[in-house]
């Protein structure tokens, strides 16, 4: 039996989101789906357990949640299973327990509990033997899960992060917002199509952008000759996908030239959406505030791993961000497993979308702070619904009691690939 509290009165869902939004959100009296199920008929079953054991789910309604943003979306219909399982399926890959479904990423058992290390960047093997103090031979995560045996979770994810590894020491994030909102420009109307400047890259950020596009935004995406977006070099259909319909202009930013341009573009826009720390566009003499300042209306969109403002202005990939907010399930034995596949991003690019239309609604002027850890801190936090006792059906699926096929969702629209206009 699976326990979990899989049925959140939708109605307190959907005003969290709108508390957190700023914004009116579309109220739902009816009954929840249940979350268990739903996370089944999703897919993301198959991207979450041991890959020797039986497909899970987390105990916390993360995909109740999921809906109330998606409503918050509204018209906009959009494919959960799709936007959250899709990149896995292109890539065949699995569940694999306490190694993330793309193998960069694993759940180590330290002296005190456990954490997560992600060496996806050929620099974070690079700076191993920094981490350890030891030189490195033969299979790298071998000497890590040696060295995380040793230590305390916590400084051992302190240290790799000071180095500028993804580390982090399950739900380390509870407690930070999804979202800040500073309003730091003033308020306009605004309506029709707007320019969308977008300087993100992989996934969560180039989602946002996506949504935005196919809510009528005109996209230009802007690269460093020197920093290509790391998602170019994955299967081409995602890329091609999340990037379909919008403008793409690659510039050396190191010349006056490429920093002319990149001023000429941002003077146009109506949004920024980005993805890196602050100091990085501030480096090129493009600041938010002084942005937001300038015209009325405008909303940029900054995407971290534990917020802008977080002091030890820590890295964070998906799989990585998704354990500090806490966003895991549990194997048999009792031992922490991956959920789907870097989850944190997707889902922050879905809040992160909701956001940038609610500032749109409201006029504007507002520099949207979006955390992703702290994105999954607030969709796997514990809530106060019952819980409920999930059996097995001959198949492994985990079922709801008394039913008898897989609970329908009414956010699972299989429309128009990540997102159809209704």
């Amino acid at each position: 039996m699976f326990s979990a509290r899989c049925r959140p009165s939708l109605r307190e869902e959907g005003e969290h989101v709108a508390r957190v939004l700023g914004t009116a959100v579309p109220a739902d009296d009816a009954a929840a789906p249940c979350a268990v199920e739903t996370w089944f008929g999703w897919g993301l079953a198959e991207l979450t357990g041991a890959p020797d054991g039986p497909p899970t789910a987390p105990g916390a309604p993360v995909t109740a949640r999921v809906g109330a943003l998606l409503d918050a979306l509204s018209p906009l219909a959009i494919d959960a299973a799709h936007v959250l399982a899709g990149r896995a399926a292109l890539h065949g890959w699995a569940r694999a327990g306490r190694t993330s479904a793309n193998g960069s990423c694993r759940l180590l058992a330290a002296a005190d509990g456990w954490l997560a290390v992600n060496l996806s960047r050929p620099t974070d093997l690079d700076l191993l033997p920094a981490l350890l103090e030891a030189e490195v031979d033969g299979d790298p995560w071998d000497a890590l899960a040696t060295a995380a045996a040793a230590a305390p979770a916590a400084t051992l994810a302190a240290r790799a992060q000071l180095l500028g590894i993804p580390a982090a020491v399950p739900g380390s994030a509870t407690g930070i917002p999804p979202l800040r909102t500073h309003h730091l420009g003033g308020s306009a109307p605004v309506g029709g199509s707007f320019v969308v400047l977008d300087f993100s890259a992989m996934w969560a950020g180039p989602l946002c952008v996506h949504v935005l596009g196919r809510a009528g935004a005109q996209v230009v995406k802007v690269e460093d000759v020197r920093r290509p977006d790391g998602a170019r070099f994955g299967p081409p259909e995602f890329y091609a996908e999340l990037h379909d319909g919008h403008a793409s202009l690659v510039l050396d930013f190191s010349t006056p030239e490429g920093r002319a341009a990149l001023a000429a573009l941002a003077a146009d826009a109506d949004v920024v959406v980005e993805s890196s720390r602050p100091r990085a566009l501030r480096r090129l003499g493009l600041v938010a505030e002084e942005w937001l300042a300038a015209r009325p209306g405008r909303t940029w969109i900054s995407i971290t791993g534990y917020g802008r403002d977080d002091p030890e202005q820590r890295v964070a990939f998906g799989d990585d961000a998704a354990v500090a907010g806490g966003l895991l399930a549990t194997a048999p034995d009792g031992t922490p497993v991956f959920c789907g596949d870097a989850i944190a991003d997707p889902l922050t690019g879905l809040y992160a979308a909701a956001a940038a239309l609610a500032s749109r609604r409201t006029g504007g002027g507002h520099l949207l702070d979006v955390a992703m850890a702290g994105v999954c801190a607030d969709l796997s936090r514990p809530g106060d619904a019952p819980v409920v006792e999930h059996p097995r059906d001959a198949d492994g699926v985990l079922r709801h009691p008394g039913a008898t096929t897989p609970g329908g969702d009414p956010h699972d629209r299989a429309g128009d690939g990540w997102a159809a206009p209704c």
